[in-house]
């Protein structure tokens, strides 16, 4: 290709700086994968490429096993750097219009009940890391964090006053959540606690690792699952089914989508719907352990 058209790459990728590096590198990588079939195919610019070539892309990657999934985000991908080449005049037609990708099915969220929830939270030890750690665990359950979330706190961003915490979601967007007492306790807890490993006082990050320095996102997945196991549950716990708990656990005694959507930070619906999902599965659960006649019935004797 041109090589002013990869310039026209870079200038798209620099349009995406309000998000984070993990889904910045989505899209390079979706964008790279692009780039190289027009190179093999002989396409020299982003504007010769039409719907069939890219159904042909799309058609290749799935033949060599690329997931549905993935070849959904590889088409969303596509689909906003069209958008963007046609908001700056330099294509005139969208290749992505009509491309559909292969079904994928949904799959459920993995998650905690209230009873196993408890059983994570209720750690006994009193040495510094584990106060933190109960403190993380804690605020993610309280008020539905992301990992990337409760990385990025800063010690003046909980208002223990009005027990409201202040968090930079996706794309930027600031959101102010509802931190319970639980919650609350244990963070405090942890601010008298935090002393001990600070190296800076200048430091501003919330959480920290025994460095003194912001704790790193695979830290807090280590120290997770390092609990989960610790406290007879399955090690496979990790930062966002606690997310995925609290969720789940808000709408099933609310029944309130909308209020869950604004506490998850979504910006579709559609995304906080799959905990509806997640409700039925357990009312139907419920259901068929519990109405008479859900039970299988035992089989009678053959006394002919």
């Amino acid at each position: 290709m041109y090589s002013s058209e990869a310039q026209l790459l870079n200038s798209f990728e620099d349009t995406l700086h309000y998000l984070s590096k993990y889904t910045r590198d989505a899209y390079h990588r979706d964008l790279n994968y692009l780039q190289t079939y027009c190179i093999k195919q002989n396409i020299q610019k982003w504007s010769d490429l039409r719907s069939q070539q890219l159904r042909d892309f799309i058609s290749n990657r799935h033949r060599k096993g690329i997931s549905g999934r993935s070849l959904q985000r590889n088409l969303s991908s596509i689909r906003a750097f069209y958008r963007y080449l046609l908001k700056i005049g330099e294509v005139k037609i969208n290749p992505t219009e009509g491309i559909i990708t292969p079904k994928v099915d949904r799959k459920l969220p993995k998650l905690l009940d209230a009873d196993q929830t408890c059983q994570l939270l209720e750690i006994e030890e009193k040495d510094v890391l584990a106060i933190r750690d109960k403190a993380i665990l804690e605020l993610i359950y309280s008020s539905g964090l992301r990992l990337t979330e409760v990385m990025s706190l800063d010690v003046d961003d909980i208002d223990f006053i009005d027990k409201v915490l202040t968090v930079i979601g996706k794309g930027k967007k600031t959101r102010n959540l509802p931190v319970g007492k639980y919650a609350i306790i244990a963070v405090e807890d942890w601010l008298r606690n935090r002393q001990n490993l600070i190296k800076n006082d200048d430091e501003k990050a919330l959480f920290i690792s025994n460095r003194g320095r912001r704790i790193s996102p695979r830290s807090i997945q280590e120290r997770i699952k390092k609990w989960a196991k610790k406290q007879g549950l399955s090690s496979h716990v990790h930062p966002h089914m606690l997310r995925h708990s609290f969720a789940s656990h808000i709408l099933e005694s609310s029944g309130d989508l909308r209020a869950v959507q604004e506490l998850l930070g979504h910006a579709d619906i559609s995304t906080t719907q799959v905990y509806t999902h997640l409700d039925f599965q357990h009312l139907a659960q419920v259901y068929d352990k519990t109405h008479p006649r859900a039970r299988k019935k035992k089989q009678r004797k053959n006394n002919i």
